[in-house]
C-alpha cells in the first residue's frame, strides 16, 4: 500500500484570499495537514454538510484509510439532552450532523480514528455520552483555555496499560484549548487525566485504532499520535486490499 489517505473534518467559514474577500470556504488549520503529511499520509479535507446522514458518512469513509475528527466549536447540548450553559458557543449544525454521522459510521466499520478536542467530544456524544459544558465551573481556573486564541500547557497522566500510555509514556505536557470536557463515554475507556480530574483522553480497547484526546497535538512538537494513526491506516488498508472481492 502507498501513503494512506486521511480525512480531516473542517469548517465552512467566510475567508479572504487574493482579490476574493469574505467568500465561504472549506477550512481546516494547516497544522493538521502538515502533521498528517509529515507522518507519511495524504491529507484530504472533509467539508461539513447539514443534511449529512450515515449513508453520506459511509460514502466518505469508503474513500479513506483513516480520519481525524478535528477541533472546533462546542457540540450543541441539545444533542446530548442537556440545557445550554451560558458559555456555550453558537452551534454549527453542519459540523454536528456530519461529524456525529462519521463517528457512528467509523464505529461500525472500525476505520482508524483520531479525535482531537471537539472530536473527542463528538465521539462521546455519538456513543450516548454526556459533556461537561464549562470546566472552569468545576476546577476554578482557566488553565485548559487561558484566553482567546491562546493555548494553555499542562501535564496529563496516561492510564497504565492503555494504548495511549504505550504511545506517549506515563506523563506528557500538552497544548490545550478547551472549556468543555467529556463526562461519560459509553464503550470507551479513560486513557489520560489532568491533575484537576479532567478527562484528557479515551480509547476503544476493542477497536483496531480508535483514540481521542482533549488537547491539540497538531500545534505541538510531538508527532506520535499522528504517526500512530497513519501507521494504523496503512496496516488496515493492506488488510482490506487482501480481502476477497476487494480491488
Amino acid at each position: 500500500m502507498g501513503r494512506p489517505v486521511i480525512g480531516i473534518t473542517a469548517y465552512v467559514e467566510r475567508a479572504s484570499w487574493g482579490h476574493w474577500v469574505d467568500v465561504p470556504g472549506a477550512l481546516v488549520p494547516h497544522r493538521y495537514v502538515r502533521q498528517v503529511e509529515d507522518a507519511g499520509g495524504i491529507a484530504v479535507v472533509i467539508p461539513p454538510r447539514e443534511d449529512a446522514d450515515e449513508d453520506t458518512a459511509q460514502a466518505i469513509l469508503d474513500r479513506l484509510d483513516g480520519i481525524i475528527l478535528a477541533g472546533g466549536v462546542d457540540v450543541a447540548p441539545e444533542l446530548y439532552a442537556d440545557e445550554r450553559h451560558a458559555s456555550v458557543q453558537a452551534s454549527r449544525p453542519d459540523r454536528d450532523s456530519t461529524e456525529l454521522a462519521l463517528a457512528r459510521a467509523t464505529a461500525e466499520s472500525d476505520l482508524p480514528v483520531l479525535g482531537i478536542c471537539r472530536g473527542m467530544q463528538v465521539m462521546a456524544v455519538a456513543a450516548g455520552g454526556l459533556l461537561e459544558q464549562h470546566v472552569p465551573d468545576r476546577v476554578g481556573h482557566d488553565e485548559h483555555s487561558p484566553g482567546p486564541a491562546t493555548y494553555g500547557s499542562h501535564a496529563v497522566r496516561t492510564v497504565p496499560g492503555s494504548r495511549l500510555a504505550d504511545l506517549l509514556g506515563e506523563q506528557v505536557e500538552v497544548p490545550s484549548y478547551h472549556h468543555q470536557s467529556v463526562l461519560t463515554h459509553p464503550g470507551y475507556g479513560a486513557s489520560a487525566w489532568a491533575d484537576d480530574g479532567t478527562l484528557e483522553a479515551m480509547e476503544d480497547p476493542a477497536a483496531f485504532f480508535r483514540l481521542a484526546v482533549q488537547w491539540h497535538p497538531e500545534v505541538g512538537t510531538d508527532p506520535r499520535l499522528f504517526q500512530a494513526l497513519v501507521a494504523a491506516a496503512r496496516v488496515r488498508g493492506r488488510r482490506v486490499s487482501r480481502t476477497p472481492g476487494c480491488s
